[in-house]
């Protein structure tokens, strides 16, 4: 009889336009996706009863019934009079849920209650921190909603210290403001209390709001008339601002054990989210191409990193990066500047000019510049700040990879070198903020060339960058990365790579990149992916991040408050591989 009644549903389910549920579980967790064969799959739905928005009701009528103690949504196409509803009510009365509960007259026009209404609104956020800047946005959304960078201003008011985040530490240069990075240039975190203020600032600023101040001086409960306060038994002075939202952030490929704890421990105690996990960036970034497995080039600010996943795995012994990611380039424009002709270029920053005047190309700047007392004037570290963006702009406008084939210092098929190839394209113009302008030729294509072949470094004394090694170019990178994998799977991660990060927007940085792989593996076919859209780019990690946490079969990954309490911060080395 059992069997008969499964054959029955599955044929009237298969006919549905609409097999979605919102599955609410304690931990009230982004909505699940069940399709017609996970019916039978009744362990994931012995929970808490089923809600089903009122949109998916217009679409359907959804009866929700007990056979067997087994609680299932089965969604039916037809309305009222359909023959599908014989089929339940076939069913004795004992065992299914009374049909009052389907309105099959609902008003469009009427917004939901909060009951019926399981929630999309209730979504995960994902937090994508990097060296450079900081991404946080909802999971489901094609990009984040908050980027802010991840350095912060400090400065002393009297004698207290106050901080900045966020865009106004770009705004006003306040007297003695420095600048500061809570992340180390290997993309380690340094400063816990920093970065845990950097990050929350990057969620409450622009998605979830700032958290309710002390019910007893918010204004609400003031004491009058001399009277005591009441006890507020159970009350939290503060509420904690992710109370109700799953959070799922992201790692470099070689954090270690004691970062992760550390991670959890402060999303799940000081921030209060119901649900926990902790992905990697070279994992996400292959998801957010429609890859499983792939070969991750990750050119960001701090370094670059080329990361081997199969099946959705890291494989840590594969994991190679080397600091010679964006501000390295920018290093190399500084470097080019002091060795520029007729005159050496000077970055002056826009805060500290009042007013400019246009000059012909390669002329000296005509400017009146502000000028700031000792005691009123920023830190070193503000202009160096506001001086990088400008380098930003330039790269951005400016800088070019040569696409190959071969290095920038080789002789091509016919005898001409490729610097004297170079000298022939078109030069770009670039104006600098005190009116200095200048039209940049071949020497455009120095400053990113060391990215592939280290002797090509333009050397600089001053730099905060020694001078690298072979090893640590991207050629050298992926070929170390791919000899500590198997031999079995590595032409089909050189088929799927996969490059992201902002640094990788240089112009001609894929084509040389093709053209250098090529080269070292002739034999395999060699694929490189690169999204052309910017945003897909500098996001990678992120998007890949919003895709798996608004997955329904993602849920049962989540590390939940009641696990974490359980086990402690070691259960992220154990679910989070």
């Amino acid at each position: 009889m059992w069997r008969e009644r499964e054959d029955q549903i599955d044929d009237i389910v298969g006919s549905a336009a609409l097999a979605r549920s919102l599955c609410s579980r304690s931990s009230r967790l982004a909505p699940a996706r069940l399709q017609p064969k996970d019916l039978r799959k009744t362990s994931s739905l012995r929970q808490t009863p089923t809600l089903c928005s009122r949109s998916s009701q217009r679409t359907a009528g959804v009866a929700i019934r007990t056979l067997s103690g087994v609680s299932f949504i089965l969604v039916l196409r037809c309305l009222r009079d359909s023959p599908a509803l014989e089929a339940i009510a076939d069913i004795p009365t004992s065992s299914r849920a009374p049909l009052d509960c389907i309105d099959f007259n609902m008003n469009p026009s009427m917004p939901p209650s909060t009951a019926e209404y399981g929630g999309d609104e209730v979504s995960a956020i994902v937090l994508d921190p990097g060296f450079s800047t900081t991404r946080a946005g909802f999971a489901g959304e094609d990009t984040p909603k908050s980027l802010i960078p991840t350095y912060y201003g400090k400065y002393q008011a009297g004698s207290e210290e106050k901080y900045i985040y966020g865009d106004d530490i770009y705004v006003t240069p306040r007297p003695g403001l420095s600048i500061h990075n809570p992340i180390g240039r290997d993309g380690i975190v340094e400063d816990w209390d920093m970065a845990t203020k950097v990050w929350e600032y990057s969620f409450t600023s622009r998605l979830t709001g700032a958290k309710p101040s002390d019910p007893l001086s918010n204004g609400l409960n003031d004491v009058q008339n001399g009277e005591l306060a009441a006890e507020m038994e159970g009350v939290e002075t503060e509420e904690k601002p992710l109370s109700d939202t799953p959070l799922l952030m992201t790692e470099s490929g070689w954090n270690p054990t004691k970062a992760r704890e550390k991670t959890i421990e402060i999303a799940m105690e000081q921030w209060g989210t119901p649900a926990f996990y902790l992905a990697r960036n070279g994992v996400l970034a292959a998801f957010a191409s429609g890859k499983a497995s792939a070969l991750i080039v990750d050119v960001g600010a701090s370094n670059i990193s080329v990361t081997p996943v199969h099946d959705g795995i890291i494989l840590k012994r594969g994991v190679q990066h080397s600091p010679l990611g964006g501000d390295y380039v920018s290093s190399q424009i500084r470097a080019l500047f002091k060795s520029n002709s007729p005159q050496p270029i000077t970055i002056t920053p826009h805060y500290l000019i009042s007013s400019k005047s246009a000059v012909e190309a390669g002329q000296p700047p005509q400017a009146t510049y502000k000028t700031f007392p000792a005691d009123k004037a920023p830190d070193a570290s503000y202009r160096s700040l506001i001086e990088e963006r400008t380098l930003t702009e330039f790269k951005e406008c400016v800088v070019q990879v040569w696409p190959g084939p071969g290095k920038l210092s080789s002789t091509g098929p016919n005898g001409v070198s490729n610097e004297e190839l170079s000298r022939s394209t078109p030069g770009r113009p670039f104006e600098f903020p005190d009116g200095y302008n200048q039209v940049f030729g071949s020497d455009r294509y120095r400053v990113a060339e060391s990215l592939f072949d280290a002797k090509a470094a333009i050397p600089d004394p001053d730099s905060p960058f020694p001078a690298p090694t072979p090893a640590q170019t991207i050629p050298d990178l992926i070929k170390n990365a791919l000899n500590a994998v198997d031999v079995d799977i590595r032409p089909h991660l050189l088929n799927n790579v996969v490059v992201t990060g902002a640094g990788s927007l240089l112009y001609g940085f894929t084509d040389r990149l093709n053209h250098e792989l090529v080269q070292a593996f002739p034999s395999p076919r060699v694929k490189v992916t690169a999204p052309g859209n910017t945003s897909e780019r500098k996001f990678g990690s992120w998007i890949g991040g919003s895709i798996l946490a608004s997955l329904g079969t993602f849920h049962q990954m989540w590390i939940s408050k009641k696990e974490y309490e359980e086990h402690g911060p070691n259960i992220v080395e154990k679910r989070c591989k």
